[in-house]
């Protein structure tokens, strides 16, 4: 090995990634962090740290601290200058070995339109490409805007008609030049009904090249990855062969060396594919791949760094069972998918079913607006392909969570979804089969939680007793009465009456009785009705986090003097999401009709359009351009001439 030190220039979980397999390899590892990212368990996790003062978009400062820290390598991750062909000279012309392709491959692959070019001389299909300027007259709708030097989502957008060409383009050159520094973009054929499928190269400095197989990336929303799996359930072995064999083509028409992902868009109907893009990096969604192979890619990508030959070729490969892999992320789907915030007062991974946690987060982090949402990628391996989605459904509903939205419920309810099942995984799947965005409990899995909760909250109300704490709650000189609790489960509030006997036993008022075998700050074991379950709790505030069969329940706990709460501001629109208000379009006395655009946010490099939900007039204004935003914070008033005020 050419060098004993590394420098990750990322952070969250692919960060805490190549710290595990460089520490597997005897490699000593340097962090990076900013200010806002310092408690992060990546920062801990490495042998050191090194805080750079500006962001993990500051190549000159990374290269710095790894020149300052010693390291004779820097890896990029993926995501910020993982693709950035400049940087990655810039780090060998310091000395530095770059874990990653050559800069001149990231430089031929990393504009869209000339990669596609390369693709179609290879032999490989392509789609049909259009500049953002003049169009065809004869064009068929719906196009696809798409970056040029970018992907991730950013710069996407689908248009339906000519119309709204303009308009999304613009906004779409908006995006790239935030998220990649590039604001050019183009328009592309959009297959509604299709498959995103793409293969995991690898080659070395001395002309070896292997595939580890393809990899399904279909179900998406915002044009990002969700759910991954490999195999692909849409292929036949022949099929297979064909578009692994066209990825090595593109390949090595580019002299490619290191761990690279050749993109294809799969026709559902015709299964002819088409060549996309090379995303010139370590991919998210690299474990299903390891799973499936049991070869370590990072490890892999590190030796190849170092000048290492493969030692092995194709026949070498090896393909077992089926693997899965999700992503939680910080978002609320009921929301449109919006990012999410807060505190994780609830993360506690259960210890069966095994599956692979890859997490940036631990108890107590914060998530901000500053970074992606993902929160953790959860892989799952097996011989079939329901048993891996139905462990992995598993594991994810036995996660006890709370203080952020997330899309747990959504994911897990995908995959346990028929047509999930039946391999209908096409790129529109959430369209079409509509997966419930939340978990909907049924009326006796809400009873049970709430009545878990009440007997909690009383196991609490004797543990913090300062006398008689060993006496029944409500004691009296006589027969005990009933007590009462209410909860909050949404909008719905549930009153729970209890009555402790002699016997230990709980009467419940309704005819129902219920026993606590053990309680503690953090768990409950209690008996219903004759069923018995143990339950994980969380309080925080005035909030419960109380563990149910399918997720985690979210309850208030309703005072019995609650404060006097405030009104909210008549006609006023709110920011969903936390975030930097890129544009306020409107001005007070302005009328607007229902759909007219009022304010574009921008969280994590997204924009995201507040249009009016009826006819009115804006009578406020209350946030200016560049001003920051929490969820919540009240951005205009709009006050409607009663024309139009359905449901937008």
């Amino acid at each position: 090995m050419s060098f004993d030190t590394i420098l990750i220039a990322n952070r969250g979980e692919i960060a805490r990634r190549i710290i595990r397999a460089a520490r597997a390899m005897g490699l000593r590892t340097v962090a990076t962090y900013v200010a806002s990212d310092g408690d992060s368990p990546h920062v801990t996790e490495a042998d050191e740290a090194e805080r750079l003062a500006t962001s993990y978009l500051d190549g000159a400062a990374l290269i710095e601290a790894a020149l300052r820290a010693g390291a004779g390598a820097l890896h990029p991750g993926y995501g910020f200058l993982s693709e950035n062909a400049t940087f990655a000279h810039d780090v060998t012309e310091a000395g530095l070995v770059w874990i990653g392709p050559p800069a001149r491959v990231i430089a031929a692959m990393g504009d869209k339109l000339a990669a596609k070019e390369i693709a179609r001389a290879a032999g490989v299909a392509v789609l049909d490409s259009f500049d953002g300027g003049a169009l065809p007259s004869d064009l068929t709708y719906p196009l696809l805007v798409k970056a040029t030097a970018g992907g991730g989502g950013k710069g996407m957008r689908i248009v339906r008609n000519p119309e709204e060409v303009e308009e999304l383009v613009a906004a779409a050159r908006r995006e790239a030049a935030h998220g990649f520094g590039d604001d050019r973009v183009f328009l592309e054929r959009y297959v509604p009904r299709a498959r995103h499928v793409e293969v995991q190269i690898l080659a070395d400095h001395h002309g070896q090249f292997v595939h580890f197989g393809e990899r399904e990336c279909s179900i998406q929303r915002r044009h990002q990855k969700l759910i991954e799996e490999s195999p692909s359930s849409a292929l036949s072995s022949d099929e297979r062969s064909a578009i692994c064999e066209a990825a090595l083509r593109v390949a090595r028409s580019v002299s490619y060396e290191s761990l690279g992902t050749v993109e294809f868009l799969l026709d559902d109907e015709s299964k002819e594919f088409f060549f996309l893009e090379v995303n010139t990096r370590l991919q998210v969604e690299h474990p299903v791949t390891e799973a499936v192979t049991g070869v370590d890619l990072v490890r892999e990508q590190i030796r190849v760094a170092a000048g290492e030959a493969l030692g092995y070729d194709q026949n070498s490969v090896s393909f077992h069972g089926h693997a899965i892999e999700v992503r939680l992320c910080a978002e609320d789907p009921v929301a449109g998918f919006l990012p999410a915030t807060g505190e994780l007062v609830a993360f506690d991974v259960a210890a069966e079913p095994k599956v692979r946690w890859d997490s940036a987060v631990e108890l107590g982090s914060r998530v901000t607006v500053d970074f992606d949402p993902l929160l953790a990628k959860v892989i799952a391996h097996g011989t079939s392909r329901g048993e891996v989605a139905a462990t992995l459904a598993l594991a994810l509903e036995r996660l006890h969570l709370g203080g952020v939205r997330t899309n747990r419920d959504f994911l897990a309810a995908t995959l346990r979804h028929r047509n999930f099942l039946l391999g209908e995984t096409t790129t529109d799947f959430i369209e079409r089969f509509r997966p419930p965005l939340t978990q909907t409990l049924t009326e006796e899995e809400l009873r049970d939680a709430v009545t878990a909760a009440a007997l909690w909250l009383q196991g609490e109300s004797r543990a913090d007793a300062p006398v008689l704490a060993d006496a029944p709650s409500g004691w009296r000189n006589g027969r005990l009465p009933h007590q009462r609790r209410t909860l909050r489960y949404g909008d719905e509030s549930r009153t729970v009456e209890y009555r402790r006997d002699r016997l230990g036993e709980f009467d419940l008022g309704d005819g129902s009785h219920a026993r606590l075998h053990a309680w503690n700050r953090s768990t409950i074991d209690v008996e219903i009705d004759g069923r018995r379950s143990q339950r994980r709790v969380t309080r925080a505030g005035d909030r419960l986090y109380v563990q149910a069969r399918r997720g985690t329940v979210e309850l208030d706990v309703v005072a019995l003097l609650p404060p006097p709460g405030r009104d909210a501001l008549a006609g006023g629109l709110s920011a969903p999401m936390p975030g930097a208000v890129l544009d306020v379009r409107v001005t007070a006395g302005q009328r607007v009709s229902r759909g007219d655009a009022l304010v574009v946010l921008e969280a994590m490099k997204m924009e995201h359009v507040i249009s009016a939900p009826y006819e009115g007039v804006v009578t406020q204004v209350f946030v200016t351009v560049s001003q920051q935003v929490e969820r919540g914070t009240t951005l205009l008033a709009l006050e409607s001439d009663g024309a139009d005020q359905g449901p937008s």
